[in-house]
C-alpha cells in the first residue's frame, strides 16, 4: 500500500561525514510499520578511474501500539538493468518510535552516465513484505 508520493527529501547523514547527503524515496507499508527507501553516493576511485559507492539505507515508523521486529532488504540497478541485492537487516522498531537512515547495503560503480536506482522493501512480523520504496541518484553528479 503507497502511503506517499515519491518525492525525494534531502538528509543529513548520521554517521559518514564523507557522503553529500541521504536522499529518500516514496513511503510504503507493511502492516503497522511505514517505510521508506534511501540512497546516498560517496567519491571514491577505483583504480584511476573515479567512482561512487552506493549505499542504500532504509527508514522506518511504527505506528502501533506494540513493538514490532521488521525484516527488509536492499537492491540496486544501473540504468534499467537487472535488480541485484546489496544487503539484508532486521531491526525492532517499538511503539511509535522511527529508526533511520539504517545503512542496509552498498556497491561500488565506477563513474558512467548513468542513473542508479535503489529499492528497498520490509516485512514486519505477522505481515506481508511492502511494496517497493524507489530512490535513486544520476551516479556521477557533483
Amino acid at each position: 500500500m503507497v502511503m506517499g508520493t515519491a518525492a525525494l527529501t534531502m538528509l543529513a547523514i548520521p554517521t559518514n561525514a564523507h557522503a553529500v547527503g541521504i536522499a529518500c524515496g516514496g513511503g510504503v507499508s507493511t502492516g503497522r510499520v511505514a517505510v521508506n527507501g534511501c540512497i546516498s553516493a560517496q567519491r571514491g576511485s577505483v583504480g584511476a578511474f573515479p567512482s561512487r559507492e552506493m549505499t542504500a539505507y532504509i527508514k522506518a515508523r511504527n505506528t502501533g501500539t506494540k513493538g514490532l521486529n521488521v525484516s527488509y532488504e536492499a537492491f540496486s540497478r544501473p540504468d534499467g538493468g537487472s535488480w541485484a541485492k546489496v544487503g539484508t537487516g532486521r531491526a525492532y522498531v517499538g511503539a511509535g518510535q522511527e529508526i533511520g537512515p539504517v545503512e542496509v547495503g552498498s556497491t561500488t560503480r565506477v563513474c558512467a552516465p548513468v542513473r542508479v536506482e535503489i529499492r528497498v522493501h520490509a516485512r514486519a512480523d505477522g505481515a506481508a513484505w511492502s511494496g517497493w520504496s524507489p530512490a535513486s541518484t544520476k551516479q556521477c553528479q557533483t
